[in-house]
This record gives C-alpha cells, structure tokens and sequence, in this order.
C-alpha cells in the first residue's frame, strides 16, 4: 500500500517496499541499493497477526526498517511509546531504523514544532544505544502526499533544532554525526535547494521514487 518509499543519504540509496513485495525487492535491485521493510513489530513473536517481525525482515536480506512513519502514526494511531519500543527491538536484532518524526499542521500554526519534534525524538533517542545505526527523518506532515514542501528555509531549521536538541541530550559527537533526513514532497524541481541546506543531510522520497525525477534527488547532493 502506498508509494515505494526511499531514503538518499549521500551516496547511499535505501528502497522501502511493502512486507510482501521485500524478497521481490532486494532480488531485483542493485546490491548497491539496499532495501527497507517499511514497519515492524515490538516483539519478536507472538499472537500478532498481520505484523512482521525484524527476524522476518533479515530473511528477505533486508538490512533497515522505516519506523514512526507519521501514516502510521496518524491513520494507524501508533503512540510515542510504541515507536520507541519498536525502535529498540529492531537496533536489538540487527536492522538499520529510518526514525520519522514531524508536526501536524495544526501543531506547526500553533507554534510548538520544536516541542512536538522534540518529544518524538526523545523517545526514539531513548531507546538507541548506537546512533551509527539510526537516520532521523524529518517529515513535517502537512507537507506529505500534499504538494507542499517545507521551504528550505523552514527544513533547515528545524534541522538545525534537532542537532541542538540532540547535542544537549545525546552528546556532541552524536549530533555531528548523525544523519537527519527531510521528506516531505520532495521532487526534482525542490530536491537541489533543500540539499543545499547545512543540516538536510538526505531525503526521505515518497510518489517521486517511482518517476524518473528520482534520478534527480539522487544526485541533489552532487
């Protein structure tokens, strides 16, 4: 269900494809290409039926799994908590996370972004012991499947929050270091101003990954 999602940080290209379609995949793509499940559950079995596990997600060759989308957020009602516990399990069992945080357009007009922002990262950063295997994703919600696009302007600083944030809560070499994400609308035509932004390190692409602009987003950073 929905677009085929990828991630481009750097040279670094990641394709999440829904659960039936991951051994299909990584099958066809470039081994140069990894692949991403695009949730997965808490525990590592159990009465959950429909969910798919990080064990299930490592038989198809899978290495990373997109969490906290805001979908599944805000359609599947997916709490904070639970994101941050399905963040924990899946670094526990070997899987890259793609974390997705972002505000609501309410939330955005309200003025409190950075404390949305904020609380959702604090959730996810307690729960990781190695940020080498963490991408946070910026994805402002009001900005997903609309048309819309953050400004650069708008993407970079809440970028640049999120670095301070974490440089405060995590440590400095963590801030420096890890890999913050925008997505939101990303296309050819907006894809080369928002790289050139210090702190949008990458994209999170959803409907373009299937046009052949994706090539463009590719090479945003070139």
């Amino acid at each position: 269900i929905g677009d085929l999602t990828c991630l481009f940080c750097l040279t670094e290209v990641v394709c999440g494809a829904p659960s039936i379609y991951l051994d299909y995949a990584r099958s066809k793509l470039n081994p140069n290409i990894d692949v991403a499940a695009q949730t997965c559950y808490k525990v590592a079995k159990g009465a959950f039926t429909g969910e798919i596990s990080p064990a299930m997600i490592k038989d198809c060759g899978v290495k990373w799994v997109i969490l906290g989308h805001s979908e599944r957020r805000h359609v599947f009602g997916e709490s904070d908590e639970l994101i941050g516990q399905k963040v924990a399990h899946a670094l526990e069992n070997g899987l890259g996370v793609i974390a997705c945080i972002g505000e609501k357009l309410d939330e955005r007009e309200a003025g409190i972004t950075e404390k949305v922002v904020f609380a959702q990262t604090k959730f996810i950063a307690d729960n990781v012991k190695d940020w080498g295997k963490v991408v946070l994703a910026y994805e402002p919600v009001w900005a997903i499947g609309t048309g819309k696009t953050a400004s650069p302007q708008q993407a970079q600083e809440v970028h640049d929050k999120l670095r301070q944030w974490m440089k405060a809560n995590v440590s400095e070499a963590v801030a420096n270091s890890v890999r913050i994400i925008y997505g939101g609308s990303v296309t050819g035509g907006t894809c080369k101003e928002l790289a050139s932004q210090k702190d949008v390190d990458g994209f999170l692409v959803g409907g373009a990954s299937l046009k052949p602009e994706f090539i463009d987003i590719i090479n945003a950073k070139a």
